[in-house]
């Protein structure tokens, strides 16, 4: 067990995610998890709400993926991946290439969703350039979006909302429309296809792609949009060239009620970014898939090459455990389960529009959205969440959400709503904005 000395250590010098060092947010110990259960080092267990940042979709310490990673650790855990190649690899590749939109032939492994991203960008610019049009250098994206932390993926995350505006003055400079107005279930509004019309008109000589997450905005505000409004930007990106990245690393896998959220729609896109739940939560891996047009012309370029390639790139643990967390997918009727979690939190969450904290509910699949008028206070908020109720729900900005895995059982869902409920009872829970 953990001892004071440490979580002074801790608070200390451990530099946690969007955290103060001289005013931390209280951090809480676990000493295991298994399922939707996160044990705390005092004993406490905590059902979870977030599936680790929306990674963890079968629960935590699943034998299934436990034993594929033991398997694979008694072969290799790591070769490079630079002329040579290995099983969990192809396997993976090949299952990829299955499962997700028939036009995108090509995988390339990566580390994390934000590399995912980057080799995305990278990809496109090369694309144009190897076609001899090399002013075809910037991204054209919405406001509101988030595509990760490092510095070309923040540089088509909202330019002047989200968190990375602090670093403006550093970034490339890219283009930038409203986002969708019209919401998800609705037809698209005419607004919307006025903006994206003029955008293409005035900058589709010089924009490499057009990159965002498609249905579902995550981190940039958890917002979710009519699908049709992709279908309109599919067909300016072919009449204008442009080509279309989606951003599927937190949508992916089952999270909107489709295996990927692009399935909401009738487009497929040219490149496509895979992260987060492909792994079922065990490990670090993203992937991005191209089409064969992309990848020939990239190729058949000035380089001769795709000019990428991270040092644990087709990591074999990572492979090897994503490939089972995938066949786990097919085999437990996810589909069912993911429409059971929508269906409860419409019914738990639904209610809460007529608390006067309470700006809009928002529901699709197995996510559940509440946006507050006031920002949140997260550490008063989730010291309740984790003392009063025992659950494990960490918001941001103004919205309580929660993602959580497949697995969980209705009584245990219905404890994370009402913990959300109640939290809106309390005036210490919010900032004044």
């Amino acid at each position: 067990m953990l001892q004071d000395t440490d979580l002074a250590f801790d608070q200390k010098h451990i530099w946690h995610p969007y955290t103060s060092m001289t005013k931390p947010l209280p951090t809480y110990p676990v000493k295991s998890a298994k399922g939707v259960h996160i044990q705390l080092d005092n004993g406490q267990n905590l059902i979870d709400g977030m599936s680790s940042w929306w990674c963890a979709i079968h629960g935590y310490n699943h034998p299934t993926l436990n034993e594929a990673i033991e398997r694979q650790i008694r072969q290799m855990s790591h070769v490079m991946f630079g002329g040579i190649t290995h099983e969990p690899a192809i396997r993976l590749c090949q299952k990829l290439v299955e499962i997700t939109p028939s036009q995108l032939e090509k995988v390339f492994l990566c580390d994390s969703g934000s590399v995912s991203v980057e080799v995305a960008i990278k990809m496109a610019l090369q694309y144009w350039h190897s076609l001899g049009k090399p002013q075809k250098s910037r991204l054209m994206t919405v406001r509101k979006g988030y595509h990760g932390d490092t510095f070309g993926a923040m540089s088509v995350c909202d330019p002047v909302g989200g968190m990375h505006h602090i670093f403006s003055q550093f970034l490339p400079q890219q283009i930038f429309i409203d986002q969708p107005v019209s919401s998800f279930g609705e037809s698209l509004h005419p607004q919307d296809e006025e903006n994206l019309r003029k955008a293409f008109e005035q900058h589709h000589h010089e924009t490499a792609a057009f990159i965002l997450e498609p249905v579902v905005q995550g981190t940039g505000g958890m917002r979710m949009y009519a699908p049709e409004f992709l279908n309109r930007l599919s067909a300016l990106c072919n009449e204008y060239e442009v080509l279309l990245i989606f951003d599927e690393i937190a949508t992916g896998f089952g999270r909107t009620g489709k295996l990927f959220a692009t399935e909401h729609t009738q487009i497929q896109p040219d490149i496509m970014c895979l992260g987060k739940a492909l792994t079922g939560g065990t490990m670090t891996m993203a992937t991005t898939l191209a089409t064969e047009k992309v990848a020939v012309t990239i190729s058949e370029g000035e380089a001769g090459v795709f000019m990428h390639g991270p040092t644990f790139m087709a990591n074999p643990l990572a492979c090897s455990v994503a490939l089972a967390s995938l066949e786990l997918l097919e085999t437990t009727n996810w589909q069912t389960k993911v429409l059971n979690i929508e269906s409860q939190l419409k019914q738990n969450l639904t209610p809460l529009l007529e608390a006067p904290q309470v700006k809009d509910v928002r529901v699709l699949g197995a996510i559940g959205v509440v946006e507050c008028h006031q920002n949140i206070h997260v550490g008063e908020i989730q010291k309740f969440f984790v003392k009063e109720h025992q659950v494990w729900i960490r918001p941001f900005r103004n919205l309580i959400y929660i993602m959580p895995p497949y697995i969980i059982q209705p009584e245990e869902l219905k404890k994370l709503c009402t913990a959300i409920q109640e939290s809106l009872l309390f005036n210490n829970h919010f900032t004044q904005n």
